[in-house]
């Protein structure tokens, strides 16, 4: 594995190189410290070698310093908004909610099953087929298939990956507008969910947990576009038909989707 801080526009990981975003580049926080101590670590637990690379020398020797010393970062507390990604309208990521997002079969399946499971789990097949699947476009290793992941609240991304799956191939901005068609959201709360077993932080997603996670102990909101109330109704269990909202999608694209339902979710008296 590699990370490359190169004053990116955003985080992604892709092919093993992880593309790290800094709030403030080329000056690093003690959270994003925590972030590149969280990947070293999780890496070495799966044997693999994590190397860092940037052009600026000063960055470099400031990040050499923080691995060295990494009790000084490793209890660095979450920020309530982080900014090293800008692109949405909220111009930053908002900490409080994790957010899973599901097709719309794969929502039929979570309901009927009543939990959230890993890829591995949920599909049933061998970690090799997975790993070598046309879909897994950005190379991710065995072990990620092996966790349910999650972003935070106020994301766009699971939307567009549930596309991209749905289509097979990138989605284009015709389809993140004029053709958006948005997944199931399940909200948790994070200061509940970094709590349960299996909980992890890999220093690239905002929290993941494995194999599985239960719905009517954790889960806070579940939004579903009304375009697919009837389809859904009689799958969702008794016990969560409360924690339900359908709202409807007159949105322009997927920023305008994620923005309203994220503003519905804060407000919403369902906890």
């Amino acid at each position: 594995m590699k990370i490359d801080i190169n004053g990116h526009e955003f985080s992604i990981l892709w092919d093993g190189i992880y593309y790290k975003a800094l709030s403030n580049y080329p000056n690093i926080s003690d959270w994003e410290m925590k972030t590149l101590i969280d990947f070293i670590n999780y890496n070495n637990e799966y044997n693999r070698d994590v190397q860092i690379e940037s052009r600026n020398n000063h960055l470099l020797n400031n990040i050499n310093e923080g691995l060295n010393n990494p009790k000084k970062f490793i209890n660095s507390i979450k920020p309530t908004f982080i900014t090293e990604c800008t692109a949405c309208k909220h111009n930053g990521c908002i900490t409080n909610y994790l957010c899973h997002i599901a097709s719309l079969s794969n929502a039929k399946k979570i309901f009927e099953s009543g939990m959230l499971l890993s890829a591995a789990k949920a599909r049933n097949d061998s970690i090799n087929h997975l790993v070598q699947e046309d879909r897994n476009a950005a190379k991710d290793p065995a072990d990620f298939f092996d966790y349910i992941m999650f972003s935070w609240g106020n994301c766009q991304a699971g939307d567009r990956l549930v596309m991209e799956r749905e289509l097979g191939r990138a989605p284009t901005e015709e389809d993140l507008s004029t053709g958006f068609t948005p997944g199931i959201r399940f909200y948790f709360k994070y200061n509940q969910l970094v709590r349960q077993p299996g909980s992890k932080h890999d220093g690239y997603h905002a929290l993941k947990i494995k194999d599985k996670l239960l719905l009517n102990d954790n889960v806070s909101v579940i939004v579903i576009p009304e375009q697919h109330r009837k389809t859904l109704e009689e799958f969702i269990p008794n016990e969560l038909s409360d924690k339900v909202i359908y709202i409807k999608n007159d949105c322009s694209n997927i920023w305008d989707w994620t923005e309203k339902v994220f503003k519905v979710v804060s407000s919403s008296k369902v906890r």
